[in-house]
């Protein structure tokens, strides 16, 4: 399979690595396009596959094409692969706020996958929404999950909307809990912690809780009130935490980040 992606930033780079591991395809068989050619070597530093500085000759053969530049260029790599991307050719977008119309109007190809993947794909540990158009058959649709999931977790939506929803929640979603982690950590070096010791005391709690929850099936509700015995110290935090309407902060900050995907999308 001959998969091109264009653009070598993190998440660019992040999925050369994945394929490439994952043995779904080969160095050989893997092309990245800089965004310019004088970006060529240093991207070719990386060692994962072919480098091009320009897409006349890396795009017409690839199997798979993934647009993995800042939405904010989404308009000059339009521009540059004008004429290029022929129909059968497999399109996936991971530009966030690039609706799939858009990309649609701009290289005039049916086949479009618009993804959304998160920070943590970098570790293998991340969660990706994505969605088609409906000239994508179910075996690309299988082959294109396999794909996404080298990084991680993945889940298909019917509906594109489903995306910005996602961004704001999946996608924005490790800066919440960099957000809640800060705080906490904050909190601990006010009790007299050292800034290494408040450290350790977050980040362990957050990753046990997690995996906590991640190998039980009871809900995060449920392992609250395990938590939370009457009237003693769990408890006293989770009433301040009402008064200060922190779940509610949390819920209008995620609706306020898919509003402006939203608007990043018209």
């Amino acid at each position: 399979m001959k998969i091109l992606i264009i653009g070598g930033g993190n998440m660019g780079l992040t999925y050369g690595r994945s394929f490439v591991r994952a043995h779904i395809t080969s160095r050989l068989d893997l092309r990245l396009l800089a965004r310019s050619p004088e970006r060529v070597p240093a991207l070719a530093l990386h060692d994962i596959g072919t480098v091009w500085g320009t897409p006349g000759e890396c795009v017409p053969g690839a199997d798979i094409i993934i647009l993995a530049v800042k939405p904010q260029d989404s308009a000059a790599l339009f521009a540059s692969l004008g004429g290029l991307v022929q129909p059968s050719q497999l399109v996936i977008s991971i530009m966030a706020g690039v609706r799939i119309d858009t990309i649609r109007q701009a290289l005039g190809t049916p086949k479009i996958i618009r993804a959304m993947p998160n920070l943590p794909s970098q570790i293998g540990m991340g969660m990706t929404a994505f969605t088609s158009t409906d000239e994508v058959t179910r075996a690309e649709l299988v082959q294109v999950q396999n794909l996404l999931s080298t990084t991680g977790k993945t889940v298909y939506v019917d509906d594109e909307s489903a995306i910005d929803a996602s961004t704001a929640i999946s996608g924005s979603g490790p800066a919440y809990v960099y957000y809640c982690m800060g705080a906490l950590m904050d909190a601990a070096a006010q009790m007299g912690f050292a800034p290494a010791e408040a450290e350790l005391l977050v980040s362990q709690t957050f990753r046990g809780a997690v995996e906590l929850y991640s190998q039980s099936g009871l809900s995060c509700a449920e392992w609250i009130a395990k938590v939370a015995s009457k009237g003693g110290t769990t408890e006293a935090a989770l009433k301040a935490f009402g008064a200060g309407a922190v779940r509610e902060g949390l819920m209008a900050g995620a609706g306020a980040a898919r509003d402006r995907a939203e608007e990043l999308g018209k």
